[in-house]
């Protein structure tokens, strides 16, 4: 029953017990050690890892670097894009080098890197704007809204759709007759699932925390956003937005929108940039900005800007990213500022509502302030710019730490939205946070 292979395989249990129960009996003939290491050395890593729970012997003798190092150089040394040369000279060292279950440590590391180099690989380069793969969408996540009644009524909905984005993900969920009256729901919460590799749908998941919601303290303060025949959308918090059917108060769906962050229970990171006291305007300058507008369909503008004048008024840094007097600036829709929803039967389009995904960068490159939400825009009575004849629209999205205003004009004879005008407001109370500073 002793077999050499590799250290992916992994044994059950009715093979782990053809393999304890003659060790057990060698260990009861007080065998020498030599010849159980010997015995030892034709297993696998995953077994040797299984059988040094047997007793402490044999986890002694699991651990011997005499075994790992010979597994050690088997397994890795003709995987040359693993395999580091100056691992490979330590691993041929004399074992009485190293201390007692170096090479255990030295196998599962290299196993590790060399799983990353792989999925590295597979997934693409890392975005500066998100601090991921680009290919994350090929991580085959996905997932589930959990949907707790004031009454004690738990529903999970698994995902309609989908959408990605350069820098966030737009989820949406559609669940007929289970959801109840929005008004009768105690809190939402939103899992990341990631099934393991088997082929069941009903195999082991991965299941990750990523929002919990009080839906008595949110339905609240929240704002109808857009409506159409049918559905009427209201935004819950930045982020998360709900449809209810306007003949009643029952829920058509969620869509919820956030930017990328690892499979986790989501915390924002905290990413403190280097002290500085030589420059008197330290975290005032150097910023850059990359916006997308999107719909749950397609993509309406994407831009990226760089060296972003900075001025502070009112407790606030103004960052001018498009003047509305600078006609070279003005960007162009690629379609209409619409938001697509679909239900199991139904289907409709609100007007005048997307999806706002914007990262701001700062000096060294890394995000400063990350936010995706829904937005609405407003019909203006007053033009702000009179280079253009057509009607006037501001999208305003404003949270504690950052307002971000953008002033639009419709082309009646083009059939497209013109982008005139972005402002981005930052708190300083949040760059003296970030950057340690007392403006």
């Amino acid at each position: 029953c002793l077999s050499s292979g590799s250290a992916v395989n992994v044994i059950n249990a009715k093979q782990l017990k053809l393999i304890i129960k003659p060790l057990c009996y060698l260990n009861d003939q007080k065998l020498p050690s030599e010849i159980l290491i010997k015995i030892l050395s034709y297993l696998d890593a995953s077994t040797l890892c299984c059988i040094n729970h047997i007793n402490k012997i044999f986890y002694q003798l699991a651990n011997s670097n005499a075994l790992w190092r010979k597994l050690y150089i088997a397994d890795f040394s003709k995987n040359k894009k693993c395999m580091d040369k100056s691992l490979l000279r330590m691993a041929t060292m004399e074992v009485q080098d190293r201390p007692e279950g170096y090479y255990k440590r030295l196998y599962f590391k290299t196993v590790a890197e060399c799983d990353m180099i792989k999925w590295t690989r597979r997934l693409g380069l890392i975005s500066i704007h998100t601090g991921l793969p680009s290919q994350t969408e090929n991580l085959n996540v996905t997932w589930e809204l959990t949907v707790m009644g004031k009454s004690g009524r738990k529903s999970t909905l698994e995902q309609s759709r989908s959408q990605f984005t350069e820098t966030s993900v737009t989820l949406c969920w559609s669940g007929g007759d289970r959801l109840p009256d929005y008004q009768q729901i105690s809190t939402l919460q939103l899992y990341g699932v990631r099934r393991l590799a088997c082929v069941s749908p009903k195999s082991p998941v991965c299941r990750s925390l990523m929002e919990k919601l009080d839906m008595q303290t949110l339905t609240k303060n929240m704002q109808v956003i857009g409506q159409d025949r049918l559905v009427q959308l209201k935004l819950l918090q930045p982020g998360i937005i709900i449809g209810v059917w306007r003949t009643e108060f029952t829920l058509s769906g969620f869509i919820n929108s956030f930017p990328f962050s690892p499979f986790s229970s989501y915390v924002e990171p905290v990413v403190q940039p280097p002290f500085c006291d030589i420059d008197p305007e330290y975290g005032l300058h150097g910023y850059q900005l990359h916006i997308v507008l999107h719909n749950t369909v397609c993509e309406l503008m994407s831009g990226s800007f760089s060296q972003l004048f900075s001025q502070i008024s009112d407790g606030l840094i103004q960052l001018t990213v498009i003047s509305s007097t600078n006609l070279s600036q003005h960007t162009s829709l690629s379609g209409d500022i619409t938001l697509p929803w679909r239900c199991e039967a139904l289907q409709g389009t609100v007007e005048n509502c997307c999806i706002m995904s914007l990262t701001l960068l700062d000096e060294f490159r890394k995000p400063f302030k990350c936010v995706t939400s829904p937005v609405s825009a407003e019909l203006e009575r007053t033009p702000v710019c009179y280079d253009y004849d057509g009607e006037h629209y501001l999208i305003h999205y404003q949270d504690s730490d950052i307002q971000v205003k953008m002033r639009l004009v419709w082309m009646n004879e083009q059939k497209q939205f013109i982008l005139i005008s972005l402002v981005v407001y930052v708190s300083v109370c949040y760059v003296n946070k970030y950057f340690s500073r007392d403006y």
